[in-house]
């Protein structure tokens, strides 16, 4: 299987034109780095698997290191950059920044809400000793080519309200399963490096 070439990832990236809702006063703005790292077997990028908690409506999932825009945010990047700090001890400011993505509607728990999800794309040459806080059980790496290619398809079924319903994602080493929003930031993202790319539920 040949690998798909940082190069052509970044002009990629570099001739995207994301799209972006319009908020107000009322929307929650949020931002995520998907971040990439290169090795001899293709490129990865990183996953985070959230800590359980009740109060969080992504408890446990897997996602991408991100939060909420705070008001010492200059910008949405700004915020990715901080919560990734933060999150798990990745300096951002050193790393190569790729892009913006499309932005996300966020539907934690399956409910509609104004708020959106603004990925951004980063690559890091070196990978550091992470130091995840108290938000952060786990870092997972996840081969792109892989799920590019569909070889790590897979579905799950998981509760949405008083009922179930089977979910498309992509099963990782560990068996963790990325769902929900950040498969959905992951098809645009496959879409914006393979414009024939189509997503397994299309």
């Amino acid at each position: 299987m040949s690998h798909l070439s940082i190069q052509h990832i970044r002009a990629r990236i570099a001739a995207h034109q994301p799209q972006r809702f319009p908020v107000n006063e009322e929307t929650r703005q949020a931002a995520v780095a998907v971040v990439m790292h290169v090795t001899d077997e293709g490129s990865e990028i990183l996953f985070i698997r959230r800590a359980q908690h009740d109060a969080d409506p992504w408890s446990g999932h897997m996602a991408f290191p991100g939060g909420h825009r705070d008001p010492v945010d200059t910008s949405l990047k700004a915020a990715a950059v901080r919560e990734t700090q933060e999150e798990i001890g990745l300096d951002l400011d050193a790393a190569t920044f790729l892009g913006p993505l499309s932005q996300q509607r966020a539907m934690p728990r399956g409910r509609t809400t104004d708020m959106v999800v603004a990925p951004f794309v980063f690559e890091i040459n070196d990978i550091p000793v992470f130091r995840p806080n108290h938000e952060v059980d786990e870092i997972v790496w996840g081969p792109l080519d892989h799920m590019l290619d569909r070889s790590l398809c897979d579905t799950e079924t998981r509760p949405i309200g008083s009922s179930s319903t089977v979910f498309d994602g992509y099963r990782l080493s560990g068996g963790h399963f990325v769902w929900g929003l950040t498969y959905r930031a992951l098809q645009t993202f496959f879409k914006v490096l393979d414009p024939s790319y189509i997503a397994p539920d299309d």
